[in-house]
């Protein structure tokens, strides 16, 4: 794949696939509470930047958004399919290597507070492309906010507290990434 300016090994490629089976598994642990669940998502999103870095876990994203672009039962409900991309949930999963990539800025941190704030944003990107597309399928942005971010705020701050946490305790392992 170097001819693309992409220099992708089989370590890239092995951790990528990893996390990306892991937010499958993050999709599957879903409680609907309207067109858009709380799943365990944001956590394997998050904390696959947090320890694989901006380019695996981008790429991390990408291997699961392919998986289930391709029809593999890999998003919430256990379904699958380019249709996804265009129903309410379509801008929160665009949205998930753009996170990944946004929380492996933090590789290499120490202090807590870094992972927190590439957290806090990695969501917060989540959020904007997630409510950009509610927007226009309810042609409101006040209805986008009400059931497309603010229910999932004090959730996915414990995702984030959580994966940092993990992170910091894996950085001090000797696996690794």
């Amino acid at each position: 794949m170097g001819g693309l300016g992409l220099n992708i090994d089989v370590d890239d490629i092995s951790y990528a696939s990893v996390f990306g089976a892991l937010t499958a598994i993050g999709a599957w642990i879903s409680v609907p509470i309207g067109q858009v669940p709380i799943t365990l998502q944001i956590l394997f999103i998050v904390l696959s930047g947090f320890l694989l870095g901006v380019k695996r876990g981008f790429l991390s994203q990408v291997v699961y958004l392919s998986a289930g672009a391709l029809g593999l039962p890999v998003f919430a409900k256990f379904t699958g399919g380019i249709s996804a991309f265009y129903g309410p949930t379509g801008g929160y999963l665009i949205a998930f290597p753009i996170a990944a990539a946004v929380a492996g800025l933090s590789v290499g941190k120490k202090r807590l507070s870094a992972y927190l704030i590439t957290g806090f944003l990695a969501i917060g990107a989540v959020y904007l492309l997630g409510w950009g597309r509610l927007v226009l399928l309810l042609n409101s942005p006040e209805k986008a906010l009400e059931v497309g971010v603010i229910p999932f705020l004090p959730i996915d701050t414990i995702k984030v507290i959580v994966a940092a946490l993990i992170a910091m305790r894996m950085r001090k392992t000797t696996i690794p990434f």
